[in-house]
């Protein structure tokens, strides 16, 4: 038997994991480290050395592309076909043994699949059917609920309300949407996993059937694994299956999702006669690079331990920029990549990555002003995002009621009642009378009616014509910032109590920031508002570079894992950035963000450029932050810092100076609040000045305290001294 096919390409770690005797397996497969060739390669080793049949092995991926790469790489190696392979993701495998065994599952033949948005629409009905307020129970909300409980395996009978009324609500729904999905017989995403594992747990002979079957399972990226994913494999497995999983505890970065690491750390506890290899060498990176990701990692308590290695030469030091601002930090950025490109280098092996959506704004612009095709990936351009064009909608509108595009966005955006119905009227009465559909509202509101649409439809009106009159004499980015807050928006995303609602948030600050350095010509013939607006809607307009384009790859550090490019720039390493605020103050949230910049530093290959602005205008609001914590965790021989010309350096660890001036603010002397100020609080204590945001009597500022973290105060209230 000839078996170089499958060892020939292999280092020493990668064929002692593809050989190991048919045992519970861990590879802790690091970044770049071959995990793929290692799990197609433990396949075909199964098939044609251990001798099982295809039939006898799951394998479980994450995409369905990487599930059929993975089986046309078998096919290759071993010459033949392997249909009978079972093989794709969690979803695809329990949906074939619930066509399977529909019966056993309590569902009927022709069970139907639906998607998000069928189900959002599902759960509407329920709340309507509930008499709730739709206003307050967000469907949304609700379908992440319901998702959440599913992917921990948990039925509406087995939640405890804990004494809380609004929980008992989120049950009740869950309740009266189940059954109905039952009585129709559908079936969501969550609730594929579920009633696959509970069509196992609940049908000994069903169970028993494919604990005999399967005999060796294998799993890959095992480390963002659920807990219902990671239940139905322990199942399936039983007493006698081999499971096989793949996983990198140092990139587990989907605890937001339900991923949980702690599963990696388990897996030994579950399956007692585990052994574990370490995948080490690196095919990807530079020496200096994986220094870089080790040492940094190395600061998490909770993990395994690896260290990455290459045979690879040192390469550069990683370059590390203190900017002055952002717009400092994006030039840098692009004319680094300008000089990258004019060496011959393609524009598709660089990226940018940042931590937040709303930081591509600047760098957006920034392309777009140096005619740089980009593409953003796995998302949208900042001006073509939904929640930008909600608020752009409301200023045209309020600056020009006769757009009827801006009318039809927003209208019922958030809901105010004014339902398909309703528009229908309107669009019929304004083609009667050849008017605006603004027109056609004002004519409608105006006769008298009860209905309730008419109500709505005169808050509206009443709404759109006071921000009209509000922003008249207003600057441009108070404008947008009006607008904001009075459309509604920024409450219906709080609503949503995730991090997409959390995102579309800061996009909406992000815009306030973009008016606020627009630049306008004074010369043009048309209002800075409108200019403004136009300017929106080219660059929203021009969309993005082809995909066969060459063109730089702009992307968060999440949807970065998985990839790899020749010249990575990591922008915003700030704390309260990187690691997220949300996540400074816990200490398995700054877990998590360090493994989220360890993935982010092991896409480079060869050149890493890591940057920071010592003042940034963020969600339009100015914010000083002190480098982030985890710049200072990489060696200094392993750095070369570049510093702005344009900054003025302060010290990391921003201790305080000695006091030799003690000034109390007064609402008359606001312009000697500084961004970094030291001040003192009577309660709080020492802190430092992190931003600041509106004007007289409202001013607020944000501040850094040692003592108890950060807090917003109302500068006329909060008798601060400055230091």
């Amino acid at each position: 038997m000839d078996i170089t096919p499958i060892l020939d390409d292999l280092n020493k770690k990668q064929r002692e994991a593809v050989t190991a005797p048919p045992n519970a397996l861990l590879i802790l497969a690091g970044a770049g480290s071959g995990k793929t060739r290692v799990l197609t390669h433990r396949i075909a080793w199964l098939i044609d050395v251990e001798g099982l049949s295809p039939h006898n092995l799951l394998a479980v991926t994450f995409t369905n592309k990487a599930a059929t790469e993975m089986k046309n790489r078998v096919e290759n190696l071993l010459n033949t076909s392997v249909d009978r392979l079972w093989i794709g993701t969690f979803h695809g495998l329990a949906h074939r043994l619930l066509r399977r065994h529909w019966k056993e599952a309590k569902l009927t033949q022709n069970f139907q699949i639906i998607d998000s948005r069928d189900q959002i629409q599902l759960i509407k009905k329920v709340i309507k059917n509930l008499k709730l307020d739709e206003s307050k129970w967000l469907a949304k909300n609700v379908q992440y609920f319901i998702n959440k409980q599913k992917d921990e395996g948990l039925r509406p009978q087995d939640l405890d309300d804990e004494g809380q009324l609004d929980r008992l609500t989120q049950i009740n729904i869950y309740g009266e949407y189940q059954e109905i999905c039952n009585y129709s017989n559908l079936v969501d995403f969550a609730e594929l996993l579920l009633k696959a594992y509970e069509l196992l747990q609940n049908n000994s002979n069903v169970l028993q059937q494919y604990q005999k079957q399967f005999k060796y399972l294998l799993v890959d990226e095992f480390q963002d694994t659920n807990a219902i994913q990671y239940k139905w494999l322990k199942l399936l497995a039983g007493k006698k299956g081999i499971p096989f999983v793949v996983g990198d505890d140092d990139q587990s970065i989907y605890r937001w999702r339900g991923a949980r690491v702690e599963h990696i750390l388990q897996f030994q506890n579950d399956f007692p006669t585990t052994s574990v290899i370490k995948l080490e060498q690196n095919y990807r990176s530079t020496g200096t690079i994986l220094e870089a990701a080790n040492a940094i990692i190395a600061n998490n308590e909770s993990r395994m331990g690896k260290s990455l290695w290459t045979d690879d030469s040192q390469g550069e030091l990683i370059k590390i920029y203190a900017a002055f601002n952002e717009r400092d930090e994006a030039n840098f950025i692009i004319n680094r990549l300008i000089d990258w490109n004019s060496m011959g280098n393609p524009r598709s092996e660089v990226a940018i990555l940042y931590r937040s959506n709303a930081q591509s704004r600047v760098l957006e612009e920034t392309l777009v002003n140096k005619n740089i095709p980009y593409r953003v990936f796995g998302g949208l351009r900042f001006f073509e995002r939904a929640e930008i064009k909600d608020a752009l909608a409301y200023l045209r509108l309020a600056v020009n009621q006769n757009d009827d595009s801006a009318f039809e966005r927003i209208v019922n955006k958030p809901t105010r009642g004014i339902g398909a119905r309703t528009l229908e009227i309107l669009r019929q009465y304004a083609k009667n009378h050849n008017c605006s559909m603004w027109e056609a509202i004002k004519g409608i509101a105006d006769k008298k009616s009860h209905a309730r649409s008419n109500a709505s439809m005169l808050g509206f009106i009443t709404l759109i014509e006071r921000i009209n009159r509000e922003i008249t004499d207003l600057s441009l980015h108070n404008k947008v910032d009006y607008v904001i807050s009075q459309s509604g928006l920024i409450t219906l995303f709080q609503k949503e109590k995730n991090q997409t609602g959390e995102a579309r948030i800061e996009n909406l600050k992000e815009l306030v920031s973009a008016a606020r350095s627009f630049t306008y010509n004074l010369n043009d013939e048309i209002s800075q508002t409108d200019a403004f607006l136009s300017q929106a809607a080219l660059e929203a307009g021009e969309g993005q570079a082809e995909e066969w384009e060459d063109c730089v790859q702009l992307m968060t550090m999440h949807a970065a894992k998985g990839l790899e490019f020749q010249l990575v720039f990591i922008s915003g390493m700030e704390d309260g950035l990187v690691p997220h605020q949300r996540s400074i103050n816990d200490s398995s949230g700054v877990e998590e963000e360090r493994r989220l910049c360890y993935v982010a530093i092991t896409r480079a290959k060869q050149n890493l450029f890591i940057t920071y602005a010592e003042q940034r205008r963020l969600h339009g609001v100015d914010i000083f932050s002190p480098p982030s914590r985890f710049i200072s965790e990489i060696p200094d021989n392993l750095i070369e810092p570049i510093k702005s010309t344009a900054l003025t350096y302060r010290s990391k660890s921003l201790s305080l100076p000695s006091k030799n001036q003690k000034e109390n603010y007064t609402s008359g002397s606001q312009r000697s609040i500084k961004l970094g100020q030291l001040v003192r609080h009577t309660k709080f204590g020492d802190g430092i000045i992190l931003a600041y945001e509106g004007e007289g009597a409202h001013a607020r500022v944000h501040v850094n305290f040692e003592n108890v973290g950060t807090k917003w105060l109302v500068l006329s209230y909060a008798n601060l001294d400055l230091l």
